[in-house]
């Protein structure tokens, strides 16, 4: 078989191999957009109900 035969076999392999690739990288945008650096409002509300949760441990 000559060699472009055999590159045209590859068509259908890089195809789907985008295709993969397209199908994870919109799977896992929600994960992403959540591990996603969180703005300094979330860190202090964050941090002040952790805060509170333990003075309530305390005062039990």
């Amino acid at each position: 078989m000559p060699l472009m035969h055999q590159l045209w076999l590859l068509v259908p392999w890089a195809v789907f191999a985008l295709a993969a690739g397209v199908k994870f990288w919109r799977l896992t945008r929600p994960f992403r957009r959540q591990l996603a650096e969180p703005s300094t409002e979330q860190v202090r509300a964050s941090l002040e109900r952790r805060w509170r949760a333990d003075q309530r441990e305390l005062t039990e």
